[in-house]
């Protein structure tokens, strides 16, 4: 009997030690899963929250990149339109060289007969003859800007230089007195040839500049010829302190001027090269256009043969040139003239003073076959 009870007992035991078992690993079960689903939502929001991190990280760099963007634009836009400008401006100093040349001008007269010109000394003479036309402080002594560059020329020719050598501009060309901008960059590869036709044709200082740079002896030994050609051809009145006439050193009288005007066209490439009236050159790779300072180059009523303008505030405009009208060679000496166009308008009054009373110059005919 007891021994029954106790098989009893240690079967219950057992099952009792088993069905533990069998729970404890159920509920292991349970809370391992309680925890792996615990880990993966962890999981799940770290993964979340550093993928928000990279798209905010993305979304920053892309705004930073468009701010960039924003920042260089506007340089860009900047340089477009300053490039655009500065084609508008020589294309609006073009139009007004055209208009002035072209328009109707009114012939004003003072109280002796002689046309009213807004030129503060001005000299017009038969080159043929030498009678004076015309005169007005022809003795003044005033800075002559790039009228200069005739002087310029004849130095250059006269000194037997190779034409086609290649001449370099270069940071010594750059104006640092007068802060003037050219079209000829640094590096820029031109002729000698070349360099003379802009600097007559479109009055280019760092041209004038590289001339004379390039000249024996340099810059000084240049502007001491030119003052030697100007004593022997009887300008007594001159000095030159430069190749360009940016420096208001260079002084001159009216007078003095039509005698380099009539020295220039004794030179046929000055002849040529001051009355072209467009010319396309090739700079740094780049084809630019250049056109002539003087409009009435290209007015179907002027035979000019010889030309330059010249322009500082010390100077004012000034314009010589020579023209034929009736057959004669005339020399016109415009300076120190106020207003973009007036010493346009001036020479425009002298033709029309002359054509008004052909026998002005008939005079002078009569007196040379005399």
């Amino acid at each position: 009997m007891k021994s029954r009870v106790l098989f009893v007992i240690l079967v219950a035991l057992t099952f009792a030690l088993t069905e533990g078992a069998i729970a404890a690993p159920a509920k292991c079960t349970s809370a391992s899963k309680t925890c792996k689903s615990a880990s993966t939502a962890q999981a799940n929001k770290k993964q979340a929250s550093r993928s928000q991190a990279n798209k905010s990280q993305a979304s920053k760099k892309q705004a930073s990149r468009k701010q960039a963007r924003k920042a260089t634009q506007p340089a860009r836009v900047v340089n477009v339109r300053r490039s655009l400008s500065g084609k508008v401006a020589v294309a609006k100093k073009q139009a007004a060289r055209s208009r002035a040349a072209d328009e109707p001008i009114t012939l004003r007269v003072d109280e002796y007969g002689q046309p009213r010109l807004n030129s503060s000394a001005f000299y017009v003479a038969n080159q043929n003859t030498g009678e004076v036309l015309l005169q007005r402080n022809a003795r003044m002594v005033i800075p002559i800007a790039s009228i200069t560059k005739l002087m310029t020329a004849i130095v250059v020719f006269e000194s037997g230089s190779d034409l086609s050598e290649i001449l370099s501009i270069t940071e010594d060309d750059i104006d640092y007195l007068k802060g003037t901008n050219s079209r000829l960059g640094m590096g820029t590869r031109l002729t000698r040839e070349e360099m003379l036709q802009l600097a007559l044709m479109s009055s280019e200082n760092r041209a004038a500049s590289a001339l004379a740079r390039h000249y024996p002896g340099g810059r000084a030994a240049f502007v001491n010829a030119m003052n030697v050609k100007a004593r022997l051809i009887g300008m007594t009145d001159t000095r030159f302190y430069d190749s360009t006439g940016l420096s208001p050193r260079n002084v001159s009288s009216a007078r003095d001027l039509s005698r380099l005007v009539i020295a220039s066209s004794a030179y046929s490439l000055i002849r040529e090269f001051s009355t072209m009236r467009e010319r396309y050159v090739y700079v740094n790779g780049q084809l630019k256009r250049f056109g002539n300072t003087n409009g009435l180059v290209r007015s179907p009523d002027w035979n000019i043969t010889v030309s330059k303008t010249g322009f500082i505030s010390e100077a004012g405009r000034c314009l010589v040139m020579q023209a034929w009208m009736q057959d004669q060679p005339l020399v016109i000496v415009l300076m120190d003239s106020n207003g973009r166009s007036m010493r346009i308008v001036d020479a425009q009054r002298v033709r029309l003073w002359l054509e008004e009373k052909p026998e002005r110059l008939a005079a002078t005919r009569r007196g040379q076959q005399g």
